[in-house]
């Protein structure tokens, strides 16, 4: 029997119970006491990557890429994940806290052989994390990172078909990045196997928890051995959060780099006072008069978002839109595009506000205001990233001014207001698309004059005519159809109405 080569699914080899398994190398974490969290002695200040003691293939990276110096978050949080404890960090995005969880992943698994052993097709280190933006963005740093360590690893997601994914699995990884949803389908189609998984990251976990993925992370975990190490990083630390760590960790190492909702202190910020229906226009101008090449504008809706992207397009200002209704390849070009510079502004609602990672971005404008005053915060760390400074603009209409002290209330900082606006441009007004309805006289019949259609007359049983024409109508239909039905044999509707 031929097998069928599009059959990519494989049964995996099922490893032992967990009760039987071989008892691994004791960690820290294993044999701290019970408090809520034990100190780690740092030893020796961080100064650069060298004293991390990092196997040389990762240093021979991370020289390729210019770095020196490791970022606050990662100082602090590479050493207890390299002796093996469970960490639990609190760092906004654009700290530098991707590299905080890959290059302990990638040292444990180059010193411990696995790229060598071409007969391991099981994961062995799985990260979560909310978004495919954020999951294709992890693998890209998993790729830079890991260049020169033959290590496999592979992005899996919802919104695209799964059958690259399931090859990609088939053929063998060492690093899964995924999102919730798809890794429970690839589960419960037993496509994937976690059973060998010693390292469990969750990557934006208060994101996570807003789009209700809490229940599906205590499943996933549940597919994992106890015995492994966690790495928990998050944005917030809310009381839900706090909970899924003391669930998920075992005595880890607390870290927080960045105070819970504070901005990058190299973004300025500032807030124009404008009416719902200048804010296009305030935008257009701001663009205009300060030359702006690259910049990010979020709107609180997915229609918002492809309205201001045309409107701008109308206007000569190249822009797409990224929102949840786009496929992941429209998302994914209109990002590619972004990065290359063929568009110099990206429209988006907070799908892109956490975890993107795009150089050069020097605005970010809050068309609209968030709903949450922390997704505030999220919207502007996407400029002034990795020391840069920034600027961050936000349009503030009469009915959003609560939002406006919110937001003040969660960062304490009052921001500068500007209450006169500009001279502004005049904009065409938006492009209306009504359909015209053909007009029906009175009494239901079409008249044979005008611009309406006729009625095309109902098909008799037994006939082989054509109801458009040509062949007749009924069995002796001649050239050009029937002839109309005499008023008595209409249908009853028809007929009532002419009554």
């Amino acid at each position: 029997m031929s097998r069928n080569p599009n059959n990519l699914r494989r049964t995996f080899r099922k490893s032992a119970p967990k009760n039987n398994r071989p008892a691994r190398p004791e960690r820290a974490a294993d044999t701290a006491p019970e408090t809520p969290s034990t100190p780690f002695e740092m030893g020796e200040p961080v100064t650069d990557f060298v004293s991390l003691d990092l196997s040389p293939q990762l240093l021979r990276a991370i020289q390729d890429e210019g770095y020196e110096t490791p970022s606050l978050i990662q100082a602090q949080a590479i050493p207890p994940a390299l002796a093996g404890r469970d960490v639990l960090g609190c760092a906004q995005t654009g700290t530098g806290k991707t590299a905080a969880f890959a290059l302990p992943v990638l040292d444990k698994l180059i010193k411990e052989g696995v790229a060598n052993d071409r007969c391991h097709h099981i994961p062995r280190a799985l990260v979560l994390c909310p978004t495919r933006e954020l999951a294709g963005q992890i693998t890209a740093s998993f790729a830079t990172y890991g260049r020169h360590a033959r290590l496999r690893h592979t992005a899996i997601y919802g919104g695209v078909s799964q059958f690259h994914q399931e090859k990609a699995l088939r053929r063998g990884v060492n690093i899964l990045v995924a999102t919730p949803g798809r890794l429970i389908d690839l589960l419960d189609q037993g496509v994937v196997d976690l059973s060998e998984v010693e390292t469990f990251i969750l990557d934006e976990a208060d994101r996570m928890l807003d789009m209700g993925f809490i229940a599906p992370i205590r499943r996933i975990a549940s597919e994992i051995h106890e015995d492994r190490q966690t790495l928990l990083f998050s944005a917030t630390m809310p009381r839900e959060i706090k909970s899924l760590a003391d669930s998920l960790l075992k005595d880890p190492v607390r870290v927080t780099v960045t105070p819970v909702a504070s901005a990058a202190p190299k973004i300025e910020q500032s807030v124009y006072m404008v009416g719902r229906q200048e804010k296009q226009a305030l935008l257009h101008h701001l663009i205009d008069e300060h030359s702006i090449e690259k910049t990010l504008v979020f709107t609180r809706t997915k229609h918002g978002a492809d309205k201001v992207a045309n409107r701008l397009n109308r206007a000569g200002i190249a822009a797409d839109a990224i929102h949840g209704n786009k496929s992941q390849n429209q998302r994914q070009r209109a990002l590619d595009g972004f990065r290359a510079g063929k568009c110099r502004v990206l429209v988006a609602t907070d799908v892109a506000a956490r975890g993107l990672d795009i150089d050069a971005v020097s605005h970010v404008f809050n068309f609209d205001l968030p709903n949450e005053p922390e997704a505030y915060v999220h919207r502007i760390g996407r400029t002034g990233r990795a020391g840069a400074t920034g600027l961050a603009i936000a349009f503030c209409d009469k009915d959003e001014r609560s939002l406006l002290r919110q937001i003040e209330r969660l960062t304490g900082t009052k921001i500068a207001a500007t209450t006169e606006l500009p001279e502004l441009p005049v904009l065409p007004k938006p492009e209306r698309q009504v359909e015209s309805k053909p007009r029906t006289p009175r009494g239901g019949q079409q008249g044979n004059h005008g611009a309406s259609t006729p009625r095309p007359p109902k098909r008799r049983s037994g006939g082989g005519g054509n109801d458009r024409g040509g062949s007749g109508y009924g069995a002796g239909g001649g050239q050009g159809g029937a002839k109309p039905r005499s008023r008595k044999t209409r249908s009853s509707s028809y007929g009532s109405r002419r009554a």
